[in-house]
């Protein structure tokens, strides 16, 4: 239209010779464009008037290079015609503007400069165009004779029509509703065209039945070809690996942080190699079903930002990095089948996920048993799988720092009850979510390896250990930033030498005071013979819960942090808010606080000089051996991976209740499985219980004890040397058990609650819990004393009862 508004003003100046001759130039060089243009858009327009009527029937061609929105018959004819009017009128107006040019003066000195220039002469134009109009009249009719034989063949098949009528069943509830919504929404995402959607009532149906599950399956459909196939594939024994090669070429490379992953998997080759043969030596003779394993790292995706890789050798966070090459490794070791990936293509290629927008399910059954990540590679599940992320869900393990308490992973209550968090509302098993640290039963603690040093290294570390050396945790300048840091590094600095490994390129970082020896960043290695010789090293009070400390501690360091007084969580302190959880953390290593303790850690208050400098001086004068919990180490990490393999499944239903043989006239006491303990302080499970229920922790290693108010279960299980197992509390959740506890209950109630099951004792009622998912260890409230169900553990593997691998 621009190009006959143009045309229009030419013919109302014709008069105003010292313009026309520049116009008519300019208007015949852009004209060969838009000839061009014209022939194109035509193509175009008929791909995708007609390409839609007929590719979505066609699984095989992909949505992508089609437009699946087709316009109705009347819109096609209609721009059709409206194009070769538009081109009848535009060669009327070159004609009267030829007519013009050949006049001119311009053309004539033209002619005479350039005789032979003439490339596309004003004749060729007028026929190139007045072919494409002719062209556009013959595609007009071509469409319309088209459009008129659908109609008909859609004649032909009213016939079905009564067979794609909506169903009424009312074990569909949704089918209707779902219909409607395919109605007015199926050109939204390609994926609906791939799987044969083309409008139709039938191809509606067909999709709801057979790809989707809302929809019953119609009775005229080859049901057997509709169904995948029910035989499953044999198991494969799964069998130690003796070498590391093949994981090696998996990860590839062509990031820095895959790279990193490689070398530590190399530098662990030997430990990784003789932890598998001890494994196998104690499991010798069990079965152990191989497992189709995918390991999506999603933080390393180029979608998520991949933030980490640029920081590797800048001194950048890598514990996340340490903890995904110890996953890797064990779980190739134990002799599973992987699949790795670190880009969303490679993702979507192995799930099978059908081109589109991600609302369509998965084309075929996942071919995984299970799926390891982390939260952006959650994410990135949940946006491409459709509704095959809340089928498959069940097989995820999220690898999640932190941890993601009960309150906050279910969605429901956690908007209802204020539980803010960038990361939560997922719905899952909350032993789904694995952590760095054993710091929320709640979750299932993966962990990684810390290595062990063979007689010659420590015999190395005793002869040759500083006294008066330390070391600073942190490697990033910012953490150097720290408030009053300058007060007890000036009282370190009295009594020993101080090393930092703060990044640097050029300058000396202003942050790290001038009496600490910099080494810049060092490689691992030799990070490692710093420690060897170093004697403390200290933490500023960040990063929190990293690997780093442990690795000083197995190369004979003691490891000095601060107290935090308040505990910082996500109430008080930045970092925190956000995080699924409301853990609040005493120091900066909790763990190591915890669960080493003196004299290899020592937690003080940096703010009492006296006590600082009290430590100090211990410190210089106690003699400590390497060591490293035997949960951080290899075989540690193996026996606990293997053993959630075998026993975790979060796909079957909920477990039956605890069967127990009728009789009218027995006690509550005499049918519960449990026992009041001699000084009745808890319960304990009867060992000759005639019908223990299959469960995994087992069962014989439960204690059930009552917190006292404003107590969380998970600090009154570690009271009693116990670990609170949050997969206990199906069976202790009854009005029963507070009845053997001696607990008066004037009322009973089932609500949703994180704190239930739990009495409010001044008013003697007593609440059960009405939804599994937030059956929870963490959470405590003055207003109540909860139930707790708590189990014992294997010395140094606290994820594991003592008979539980």
């Amino acid at each position: 239209m621009a190009i006959i508004s143009f045309l229009h003003f030419c013919s109302a100046h014709q008069k105003s010779q010292n313009i026309m001759p520049l116009l008519i130039s300019f208007f015949f060089s852009s004209l060969r464009i838009f000839v061009l243009g014209i022939g194109f858009f035509t193509l175009c327009f008929l791909m995708t008037s007609l390409g839609g009527q007929f590719s979505a029937k066609r699984l095989g061609d992909s949505p992508f290079t089609i437009r699946t929105e087709v316009m109705g018959a009347l819109e096609s004819r209609g721009l059709l015609r409206k194009m070769s009017d538009m081109l009848e009128m535009l060669v009327k107006r070159m004609d009267v503007l030829a007519r013009l040019e050949n006049g001119t003066d311009f053309r004539k000195a033209e002619e005479a400069r350039f005789p032979l220039d003439r490339s596309v002469p004003a004749a060729g134009l007028m026929e190139k165009i007045q072919a494409i109009a002719q062209n556009v009249s013959d595609i007009a009719v071509k469409v319309d004779q088209i459009l008129r034989n659908s109609l008909m063949n859609g004649k032909v098949t009213e016939g079905r029509r009564d067979q794609c009528e909506v169903p009424r069943d009312p074990k569909y509830p949704d089918c209707s509703g779902k219909v409607e919504w395919m109605r007015a929404r199926w050109t939204s995402d390609p994926c609906y065209a791939f799987f044969g959607v083309d409008g139709t009532e039938c191809s509606f149906l067909i999709y709801l039945s057979e790809v989707e599950w809302f929809c019953p399956p119609l009775p005229w459909r080859n049901q057997t070809a509709a169904m995948p196939s029910s035989k499953p594939l044999p198991r494969v024994q799964a069998a130690f690996r003796n070498n590391l090669s093949y994981l090696l070429e998996l990860i590839g490379s062509g990031k820095e942080s895959l790279i990193f992953m490689k070398k530590r998997i190399r530098h662990l080759a030997t430990q990784w190699l003789l932890a598998t043969h001890s494994l196998a030596q104690k499991l010798k003779g069990r079965r152990r079903d191989q497992k189709q394993i995918l390991i999506h790292i999603g933080f390393l995706t180029e979608e998520s930002g991949d933030v980490f890789s640029p920081r590797v050798l800048k001194g950048g966070p890598l514990g996340e990095m340490v903890q995904w090459a110890d996953i890797l490794a064990a779980l190739f070791l134990l002799g599973h089948s992987l699949k790795i990936t670190v880009s969303l293509k490679e993702l979507q290629s192995n799930l099978g996920v059908p081109p589109g927008r991600g609302n369509c399910p998965l084309t075929v059954p996942l071919p995984f048993d299970l799926i390891y990540t982390d939260y952006h590679g959650l994410q990135q599940m949940k946006q491409h799988m459709g509704l095959s992320f809340k089928k498959y869900r069940c097989r995820v393990r999220v690898i999640d720092t932190f941890g993601t308490e009960p309150a906050y992973n279910l969605e429901e209550y956690a908007t209802l009850h204020g539980y803010r968090t960038n990361w939560g509302y997922w719905n899952l098993n909350p032993k789904q979510f694995m952590t760095m640290f054993p710091h929320t039963p709640d979750n299932s603690f993966m962990g990684f390896v810390s290595e062990e040093l063979n007689e010659t290294d420590r015999q190395f570390i005793k002869s040759n250990k500083a006294s008066n050396m330390a070391v600073v945790y942190g490697k990033e300048a910012s953490i150097w930033k720290v408030g009053g840091k300058e007060k007890f590094l000036a009282i370190l600095n009295k009594y020993m030498e101080i090393h930092g490994t703060v990044y640097y390129e050029t300058q000396r970082p202003p942050e790290v005071p001038a009496f600490v020896k910099n080494h810049g960043l060092l490689p691992q290695h030799e990070f490692q013979q710093l420690l060897r010789k170093a004697k403390l090293f200290i933490g500023f009070g960040f990063p929190y819960e990293g690997p780093a400390p442990l690795e000083a501690i197995a190369n004979g360091c003691v490891f000095l942090q601060s107290r935090f007084k308040p505990p910082h969580s996500s109430l008080n302190h930045e970092f925190f808010r956000g995080k699924p959880t409301s853990r609040e953390v005493s120091s900066q290593h909790p763990y190591a606080e915890d669960f080493i303790g003196k004299p290899h850690v020592w937690t003080v208050d940096y703010n009492n000089s006296e006590e600082f400098e009290a430590a100090v001086k211990t410190i210089m004068r106690t003699k400590v051996d390497p060591y490293v919990p035997y949960e951080y180490t290899c075989e540690g990490m193996l026996e606990r991976i293997h053993a959630y393999i075998q026993h975790q499944d979060f796909c079957v239903g909920p477990s039956p209740p605890l069967p127990v043989k009728p009789n009218s006239h027995a006690s509550p006491s005499s049918l519960s499985p449990f026992v009041l303990s001699p000084n009745a302080t808890h319960l304990v499970w009867l060992h000759n219980a005639s019908s223990t229920p299959p469960a995994w922790p087992s069962v014989s290693s439960m204690q059930v004890w009552v917190s006292e108010a404003g107590r969380a279960c998970t600090e009154t299980c570690q009271e009693h040397g116990l670990v609170c197992e949050p997969t206990f509390f199906k069976f202790i959740d009854k009005k029963d058990v507070f009845l053997q506890l001696n607990i008066a209950c004037g009322s009973t109630e089932s609500e949703m609650s994180h704190l239930y099951p739990a009495v409010a004792e001044k008013v003697q009622e007593c609440y059960l819990q009405k939804e599994p998912l937030l059956y929870s260890c963490a959470g405590h409230s003055t207003k109540y004393r909860r139930l707790c169900p708590c189990r014992d553990f294997r010395k140094g593997q606290v994820a594991l009862c003592r008979d539980c691998l």
